[in-house]
């Protein structure tokens, strides 16, 4: 027996396993290839549809990539609050989940009345969006929502990034996830 054949088989190699039970792991394999993506395109749709819709105030801001298209990256009014807004015993930590209890306006969009390091009770026409903290300073903290940037046709997004001020609709489901159904090229 050769001393290189009696070295252990190298960590995280396969094992030998018979050729038909190889085949059964890669069908399960891809299987769950499939089923993640399809699970991602039922969870955007079902937050379309089952999704309560909100209107927000936002500003477009750098409209085009060379890599990427045409978008608008859009900076909401309730992105950056003032820290008295928030609710927590401790104080918030960046990268940490926060969630902004909004309230409607007159003119029907809706503005934060809180940020709480968990989900919190609504009434009436109020509601949650799910959002993580990504930075912390003495008077405020700047919040994320993953609805910062979206893509519109070319044709669009130049008569958008000239606008001062736009308003987004987004759907929010009952789980939590969030995404934009429109935005509103006609108000100011």
């Amino acid at each position: 027996m050769s001393a290189v054949s009696a070295l252990p088989a190298v960590a995280g190699s396969l094992p030998d396993l018979p050729e038909p039970r190889r085949r059964v792991w890669l069908r399960w394999l891809v299987l769950a290839q499939v089923l993640f993506v399809l699970g991602v395109a039922v969870a955007g749709y079902a937050t379309e549809a089952l999704g309560r819709r909100i209107w927000l105030r936002t500003q477009p801001i750098d409209p085009r990539d060379l890599l990427y298209g045409d978008y608008l990256n859009l900076r909401y009014q309730i992105g950056e609050l003032p820290g008295h807004l928030w609710r927590g015993e401790e104080l918030p930590r960046r990268k940490q989940a926060a969630y902004v209890l909004l309230t409607p306006r007159p003119d029907s969009t809706y503005e934060a009345v809180g940020i709480y390091p968990a989900r919190p009770a609504i009434t009436g026409q109020q509601a949650v969006l799910r959002g993580s903290v990504q930075d912390v300073w003495r008077r405020g903290l700047r919040l994320r929502y993953g609805l910062e940037r979206y893509y519109v046709p070319e044709t669009m997004s130049r008569r958008l990034h000239q606008r001062r001020s736009l308003r987004v609709q987004i759907s929010i489901a009952p789980w939590g996830q969030a995404r934009i159904s429109q935005i509103d090229t006609t108000a100011r």
